[in-house]
């Protein structure tokens, strides 16, 4: 399977904006890090109902005040169509020219009432092509393994398709550890008609019980031989993040070479997971 466009491979970091002053000091210093090595571009992530946007916004302006390609994350849960298209203004003038449009969910607590006008992501991709037509390339989400509120695989790709024939220019999948589970996702949407690029979510291992609870939050499946040799590790963090580096690298390589139109990095605002694998991937070259 090879980048239906032919063209050269996406590589790109995501972040999370800090929760305090001094984290946002910490990650200035990743970033100082991770921008060296040229990716595309940095993503910064948008909590459930909007709970991080004034970080995400602070996050996003600093970037720009560097000369960073941005690509913010907007959630349309819990959003009117003037909040989001005041934000798209605000992205605008900053220069911002790809967003990566979510449905995201609601904040804990809250009832389905307070959902906002939007549903689902391809209403709000709908909703920037018409406010903006082609002004952002916009990204949206894909699930190998399929969306955990899904009833199941084959319903999960139309909902895909839904964002496709919206707008949407490419797509990150959710992180995954078996190859195969993205080659196959990809195998069944372009039997759909779907062309755009599909981008590989990599999410380094540095901490098992962080990564078990993240992933059966999420969906994504830990392979079962995996699962026991990271339990094995215990307490010996060095232990886990040498097999964690082991496992993530083989499947970036099996990934790239199987033809992946690149790779997107869920770097944990961590920069030395991440460039572990750039450097022996061989893309520092």
């Amino acid at each position: 399977m090879s980048s239906p466009t032919g063209s050269k491979p996406s590589f790109s970091f995501e972040l999370f904006p800090p929760k305090t002053p001094e984290g946002m000091e910490k990650l200035k210093g990743a970033i100082a890090e991770l921008n060296a090595v040229g990716p595309e571009y940095f993503s910064v992530t948008y909590g459930a109902g909007g709970s991080t946007r004034d970080g995400t916004f602070e996050t996003v302006a600093w970037l720009r005040g560097q000369g960073i390609e941005t690509a913010p994350h907007l959630a349309c849960i819990g959003s009117n169509p003037d909040e989001v298209r005041a934000i798209l203004d605000r992205y605008h003038t900053q220069g911002i020219h790809r967003i990566v449009a979510l449905r995201g969910d609601l904040p804990s607590g809250t009832g389905t009432g307070t959902a906002g006008a939007f549903r689902y992501a391809n209403e709000l991709v709908e909703f920037i092509r018409a406010e903006r037509g082609t002004t952002f390339h916009i990204e949206v989400a894909a699930y190998p393994e399929y969306h955990p509120q899904a009833a199941n695989p084959a319903q999960d790709l139309q909902h895909f398709k839904h964002k496709v024939d919206a707008g949407a220019d490419s797509a990150i999948t959710q992180y995954f550890y078996n190859a195969d589970a993205y080659f196959g996702f990809v195998d069944n949407a372009r039997a759909q008609g779907i062309a755009i690029p599909i981008i590989p979510g990599i999410m380094p291992i540095t901490n098992y019980t962080q990564l078990a609870r993240f992933s059966d939050a999420c969906g994504a499946e830990i392979p079962r031989w995996a699962r026991r040799r990271l339990e094995g590790c215990g307490d010996d963090l060095d232990a886990v993040r040498a097999f964690g580096h082991e496992v993530v690298l083989r499947l970036c390589r099996n990934l790239l070479a199987g033809g992946a139109p690149g790779l997107h990095f869920y770097t944990m605002n961590q920069s030395g997971p991440t460039l572990r694998l750039w450097n022996d991937l061989g893309l520092a070259a």
